[in-house]
């Protein structure tokens, strides 16, 4: 069974003091000093860079959780162990910590200290599409204990026997699509046993930047085919265009509304169908979002590498969101789902980190 580790260099929901560009630009340059590091298994000099940079800054959130990923590496899980523990008690609003401390929970068959653990990062970010899987591969080692505890105090029980062969088949599986048996450099998000999480990067704001908009496939199909030979004509690009754009600005509009503090638009923005997350209901979804909202003193919402694609009435829209709220700096890829109703395109659902 492989579970997936948070290897990204863009995991951090990164906690800058003071905000200032200077020093944001040299937290970046030492985070990315220390990845650059892992990613070549220098791990005796990464783990040296770090600890000479929280010697400034002992509280830093993501100098705290390279420095797990490098004890993990390096064949430290009791040590990681620790550094990922102390970090969940220190920041309880970061999920990735919580992941990682599953996968090492896990790596020592603690099954149970590793469920608690993606529960807990789950209940922080119910959107967070890794721990949601993990957790899943550890309900299925779980329940593998169970079958086969049953199996010995009661072997002639035949229900049991494929229960536990299908169950062993998905380790199987999941074994040969998931190649590697450890924590990755902070580089991809694939890994054995839970996805124990990797190296955060520093969120600096960019300017939001779309790629240009693509043609549908039988729209540039029909621009080579003449038109003589063409017995219906076929959808302009333009038209893909337009949709493409009108989704870009409908996605612009929530993060602006969002950043405005303006609950009104922010939760306008999505649908009657959309799905809030954790089985909550849609009211006590909007209430908890102006609460997290109206108690900021500030936000910035900005978002980079939109990629839009638009079929019919609905559409998938992929990027990388940076978030600001008073000291607390989240940067994380996100997935808004989407669909057109009247003039309007609305979120039907969200998911963050894949």
């Amino acid at each position: 069974m492989s579970y997936r580790e948070y290897c990204s260099p863009y995991f951090l929901r990164v906690i800058v003091a003071a905000c200032l560009l200077t020093t944001a630009a040299a937290y970046a340059d030492e985070y990315t000093e220390v990845n650059q590091l892992i990613r070549a298994e220098k791990l005796s000099e990464a783990l040296t860079k770090v600890d000479t940079y929280l010697a400034a800054k002992p509280r830093d959130p993501q100098l705290r959780f390279l420095k797990g990923v490098i004890q993990r590496n390096s064949g430290k899980p009791a040590e990681a162990i620790s550094t990922f523990t102390k970090l969940t008690e220190d920041f309880p609003e970061l999920p990735e910590p919580y992941n990682n401390l599953a996968v090492l929970y896990a790596g020592q068959n603690q099954f149970e200290k590793a469920r608690s653990a993606l529960e807990m990062a789950i209940r922080t970010n119910p959107s967070y599409a890794t721990a949601h899987e993990n957790l899943g591969d550890i309900y299925a080692r779980l329940a593998s204990q169970a079958y086969g505890s049953a199996l010995q105090l009661e072997g002639a029980n035949t229900a049991v026997p494929p229960k536990l062969a299908l169950i062993k088949e998905l380790f199987k599986s999941n074994l040969k699509t998931q190649p590697g048996a450890s924590l990755a450099a902070p580089t991809s998000a694939a890994a054995v046993a839970p996805t124990p999480v990797a190296p955060p990067k520093a969120a600096t704001p960019q300017p939001v930047t779309t790629p240009p908009p693509v043609a549908a496939p039988a729209a540039a199909a029909a621009a080579a085919v003449s038109t003589a030979d063409s017995p219906a004509p076929q959808p302009k690009p333009v038209a893909i265009d337009k949709a493409s754009k009108e989704v870009e600005s409908a996605v612009l509009s929530w993060a602006k509304a969002w950043t405005a503090k303006d609950m009104g638009a922010y939760l306008g923005a999505y649908a009657k169908e959309f799905s809030p997350p954790g089985n909550q209901s849609r009211s006590a979804w909007e209430q908890e979002r102006k609460k997290r909202i109206l108690s900021k003193s500030t936000i910035a919402v900005k978002l980079e590498n939109l990629f839009v694609t638009v079929s019919g009435k609905k559409a998938t829209v992929k990027f990388r969101q940076n978030y600001k709220a008073n000291a607390l700096a989240v940067s994380s890829r996100k997935t808004l789902t989407m669909v057109r109703q009247g003039n309007e395109w609305l979120i039907v659902n969200e998911s963050t980190g894949n």
